[in-house]
């Protein structure tokens, strides 16, 4: 069920999807100061999958199937899904006929500043170009995860606005994909991706981690990240290696 609550704030919509398409018009907000206790952590990914590992949480993909195209790039923020599907039609006929049926578009009119745009995308096609990434980095978003191609990678960087995708393609998805859903359950990488689920990305890879166990595994890994500043004081002061603090 859409969320319509404070009608007289919401986006109007772009018309380029079915509002009921739209599963939630608003993206979940994480708890106060989550988003920011997680920045805080160095090598955030690392820490996280391995705080994620001992709670039992599958979430986290490495940067050698989701590539970053900002280099030294990380973010954290709320999820904001996207699912796509190839056009029934053929291209030519799409194409000739200016048939466009991609919609992340609609993402970022409803995107809230720190947002992540999440795309269950195609494969070999372009589901995010340049254009869209300036639009998203205007709105105030996070960056974007693409399962699937992205393309104008210089365009984004210029923009600075970082994605993580597992193809580059000049291939345009404008002919032939079709958004439809947004703000619903996605799967990335096989991991199952809810809006609100909080995103956090480096160059190691990205974790997604559930709306739910949040507050959990940030507070566990910012203990984590804490013992391993102090492991490396130690090594820097010389403490022998014997000698090392060995337990989190």
């Amino acid at each position: 069920m859409n969320d319509r609550t404070d009608v007289d704030t919401m986006p109007k919509l772009t018309g380029k999807i079915s509002p009921d398409r739209i599963r939630l018009m608003r993206t979940p907000r994480p708890p106060e100061g989550l988003i920011e206790k997680l920045k805080s952590i160095s090598d955030a990914t690392s820490v996280v999958a391995d705080v994620m590992d001992e709670l039992g949480i599958t979430g986290a993909i490495g940067a050698s199937v989701l590539k970053p195209t900002l280099p030294n790039a990380s973010i954290v923020g709320p999820a904001l899904t996207v699912r796509n599907l190839m056009q029934r039609e053929h291209v030519y006929e799409t194409a000739r006929l200016h048939v466009n049926r991609m919609a992340e578009f609609e993402a970022h009119n409803l995107a809230l500043p720190g947002d992540v745009v999440v795309i269950d995308g195609v494969e070999g096609i372009s589901n995010m170009g340049g254009i869209s990434a300036q639009t998203g980095k205007r709105q105030g978003e996070a960056g974007a995860i693409v399962s699937g191609g992205v393309r104008d990678v210089g365009h984004s960087r210029r923009a600075d606005y970082p994605m993580w995708a597992t193809e580059i393609t000049p291939v345009t998805g404008k002919w032939r994909i079709e958004t439809v859903e947004i703000n619903g359950d996605i799967q990335i990488a096989g991991i199952r991706v809810s809006p609100g689920d909080i995103v956090v990305a480096d160059e190691t890879g990205v974790c997604f981690i559930p709306a739910a166990r949040a507050e959990e595994v940030a507070e566990r890994a910012l203990a984590k990240a804490n013992f391993e500043i102090e492991k490396c004081l130690a090594i820097d002061a010389g403490t022998a290696v014997a000698d090392l603090p060995s337990k989190e």
